[in-house]
């Protein structure tokens, strides 16, 4: 199944990230000042003074692969929960084939061989999991059955950012240099943002992607 991402709510907007950098003067909103915001962000961001945008954050639920799922947590100011083999039984065995990889010659023989590789892998892992959990106890065959689940098994992520490190995780992620698989939950993410109900990011999105 493909990787997906789902907007679990936001906090914040151009408006707050103003707002709290100018608590060092006046933070009363005046019409004047709020015709300044999208001059203000642009000007705090270029100028690295990062630290109002920490003020805002956006939540995230992430299906996907292992191997994004690392490079989530690469970024160490995300704060990340996910779905633990150590501690349930992974039971809908889901994974990820590389949409690239299909109806393209030897490529799709390599993804039928990727498939049921994941399958035995899968097969294996409940196997091994039933017969040592009389021997080793329940924790103890989790934690060693999981070693059958390959990069491509899919779990779930709780994934929150505030919008500074969201940028961080943008200029890495979302990049031509960028695994293709974290690039596509990358965009994913910024289009979602970008089409919250009355644009509340729309000069912080702006900035931070220039």
């Amino acid at each position: 199944m493909n990787n997906t991402v789902e907007l679990l709510g936001y906090y914040g907007s151009d408006e707050v990230i103003a707002c709290s950098a100018w608590t060092s003067t006046s933070r009363e909103l005046t019409d004047d000042k709020k015709a300044r915001i999208p001059a203000l962000i642009d000007m705090l961001w270029s100028n690295g003074h990062e630290t109002p945008f920490e003020k805002a954050t956006v939540h995230f639920l992430v299906n996907c692969d292992i191997a994004s799922h690392i490079h989530l947590l690469k970024h160490r100011i995300a704060s990340i929960n996910a779905e633990s083999a150590r501690y349930k039984e992974l039971k809908e065995d889901k994974y990820y084939i590389p949409e690239d990889w299909k109806d393209k010659e030897i490529l799709d023989v390599w993804a039928s061989k990727l498939d049921y590789f994941t399958q035995a892998s899968n097969k294996a892992y409940h196997e091994c999991l039933a017969d040592l959990t009389p021997i080793l106890g329940r924790k103890r065959a989790k934690e060693s059955a999981r070693f059958f689940k390959t990069y491509n098994s899919q779990i779930q992520a709780d994934v929150m950012f505030n919008m500074r490190s969201f940028a961080n995780f943008l200029k890495l992620r979302n990049s031509e240099h960028a695994q293709v698989e974290i690039r596509e939950i990358a965009q994913q993410m910024l289009h979602l943002i970008q089409n919250i109900e009355g644009n509340p990011f729309q000069h912080t999105i702006k900035s931070i992607t220039k």
